[in-house]
């Protein structure tokens, strides 16, 4: 957002640690800051009330504060689209080695089926929390039911499309449901659209890709809430955004979904 002048706002820098995921409330923020772990534009920043741009440059030096990276991206959605999965069942579509599910356990979620093809690949941590029921050597194409309805189903796939994912995950939702589902370029645009190392780099794909996403859902009955870009990019360096989808919810305008497409590739400076 800018200031009205077409500058970009200034925020303070603990809570651009929380809108960025990198810490779960401001106190842990100040904390984190206080003890030199923050870096801006690579320098130590110490001062939590240190008022700095919106798209600044900053870091955690820590450790992760989940089992992958993939936690950050979804802690920046949750923030975004101020969803709170405490006391929530969930679902994590595609958990791999379990960020989303970790993140959702952090934020109070009392139960998470991780389902995913692969097997193996769960954070032992995770495997060993009685919240966490594993759901491994599971095509979500082919998975017809839970024991139960979840509230929010999270989705980080690879080498399928969303519109292929949705149908069945939307049958999995309790009345009301939510996702949040991780769009990912590299997977939704025509191979040839795909440029050097698996990367899609054209700003103009990005937003089809993200017009079409929320269009498909639409037509499935889980309606376009807010999209967000990923506050981290894909292990090759692929932009990602994140799409907020609501179970009979009223869908938005056409123009008012490419009115937000358009405003997250100017949120990063990209041209829309």
């Amino acid at each position: 957002m800018d200031d009205g002048k077409g500058r970009l706002r200034k925020v303070r820098l603990d809570e651009l640690l929380v809108a960025r995921g990198l810490a779960e409330n401001r106190p842990q923020a100040q904390r984190l800051i206080m003890a030199g772990q923050a870096l801006l534009d690579e320098q130590v920043a110490d001062k939590p009330g240190r008022q700095v741009s919106e798209d600044a440059a900053i870091r955690v030096k820590r450790g992760l504060p989940y089992v992958s990276r993939g936690g950050l991206k979804l802690a920046a959605a949750l923030a975004a689209f101020g969803v709170d999965p405490a006391g929530w069942v969930c679902a994590d579509i595609g958990a791999s080695t379990g960020g989303f599910t970790d993140c959702l356990l952090q934020r109070g979620a009392v139960r998470v089926y991780a389902v995913d093809v692969g097997y193996g690949q769960l954070a032992w941590s995770l495997r060993q929390d009685p919240r966490v029921v594993a759901l491994e050597r599971v095509n979500i194409r082919h998975l017809t039911s839970l024991p139960e309805s979840v509230a929010l189903a999270t989705i980080d796939v690879s080498f399928i499309g969303l519109g292929l994912v949705l149908p069945r995950v939307a049958e999995l939702l309790a009345p009301e449901g939510q996702v949040i589902a991780l769009i990912k370029p590299q997977f939704e645009v025509g191979k040839g659209q795909v440029g050097k190392g698996g990367v899609v780099r054209d700003p103009a794909l990005h937003r089809a890709v993200i017009e079409r996403v929320l269009r498909e859902a639409a037509g499935m009955g889980l309606a376009p809430a807010g999209v967000i870009r990923s506050p981290i990019t894909g292990p090759a360096g692929n932009v990602e955004f994140l799409a907020w989808l609501r179970l009979g919810a009223v869908t938005p305008p056409a123009d008012v979904v490419a009115q937000w497409a358009a405003g997250v590739m100017l949120s990063e400076g990209l041209d829309p």
